[in-house]
């Protein structure tokens, strides 16, 4: 089995997470680049999942700073300023955490969402077969029918204001984040800490998301998502991909071959110290 570099590898992830100190990002401007030159990226370092963020970008291969004045956290303000801007799409997506994702890649996410074109007949669909939460209802009913809102007010239109709702409603937002049903949009200054994402419909936000998905089909999309990926980390598992966008085992294994078969990816590779079939970006091996 050929082997692949450790020394190589973890120079490629040196310069695609901007980990080098010369590479850091250091304007909100800057960040929005990266953004769209990386296709997607967490917004946080997500404990075992590799993947570039904002965070490491900015502070370097470090964790996160509990201090409110370290200087990585220039990003939250980066972030909360963007909400809205239509400069990049964030909500909790990957994992149904944190995820900064390029405008023009939105919609092949989309494209592999439970939605099919009619924000208020879709997720009708979806809950009579079982796919979607009350709870989940309750929220998207209370945002199609409000408008958007902030985190307090939509616990109160959706009936889901009390102590023992909690943990349902943040479900019911993760949730409908992570299949594009809605996404923050701004920042109130609401509830105890004077601090709440304000949420609204992704179609009222983005209304030509679904125009934009409708060609592109669930093939199509895992590909560019998966080249994307391996563009970004330079070589993983397959259950590395697996568990990143949870796709089923026979998809992985398809857009796998598809990108060896285009000459993008090589498989059958060795790592040191790492046991198992690893796959990277064909120019890590040139």
């Amino acid at each position: 089995m050929p082997s692949l570099a450790l020394k190589h590898l973890q120079t490629y992830r040196n310069r695609t997470f901007r980990q080098s100190p010369s590479l850091r990002l250091k304007t909100k401007e800057q960040a929005v680049a990266f953004v769209n030159e990386r296709g997607f990226i967490y917004f946080w370092p997500i404990k075992d999942v590799t993947l570039p963020s904002l965070w490491a970008a900015v502070a370097g291969d470090r964790p996160v700073a509990d201090a409110h004045d370290d200087p990585g956290h220039v990003t939250w303000g980066w972030k909360d300023s963007l909400l809205g801007a239509r400069k990049w799409y964030y909500a909790k997506v990957l994992r149904k955490k944190a995820t900064i994702i390029a405008l023009d890649v939105a919609p092949y996410f989309y494209a592999l969402s439970e939605n099919y074109g009619d924000p208020r007949g879709d997720y009708l669909l979806l809950h009579e077969q079982g796919l979607l939460t009350q709870q989940a209802k309750q929220v998207y009913e209370a945002l199609l029918h409000e408008g958007a809102l902030d985190s307090v007010a939509l616990r109160k239109a959706a009936r889901l204001s009390s102590r023992e709702s909690d943990s349902r409603f943040n479900k019911a937002l993760e949730d409908l984040q992570a299949d594009f049903k809605i996404l923050p949009v701004g920042v109130a200054q609401a509830g105890a800490w004077r601090y709440a994402f304000i949420y609204d419909i992704v179609t009222n936000h983005y209304p030509k998301l679904p125009e934009e998905a409708r060609p592109i089909t669930h093939r199509e999309a895992r590909r560019k998502l998966a080249e994307l990926y391996f563009r970004s980390v330079g070589a993983a598992q397959l259950r590395d991909v697996t568990k990143l966008f949870g796709w089923k085992h026979a998809d992985v294994e398809k857009v796998i071959a598809d990108l060896t078969q285009a000459g993008v990816l090589q498989r059958a590779l060795s790592l040191a110290g790492q046991a198992g079939e690893w796959i990277a970006v064909a120019e890590l091996k040139r």
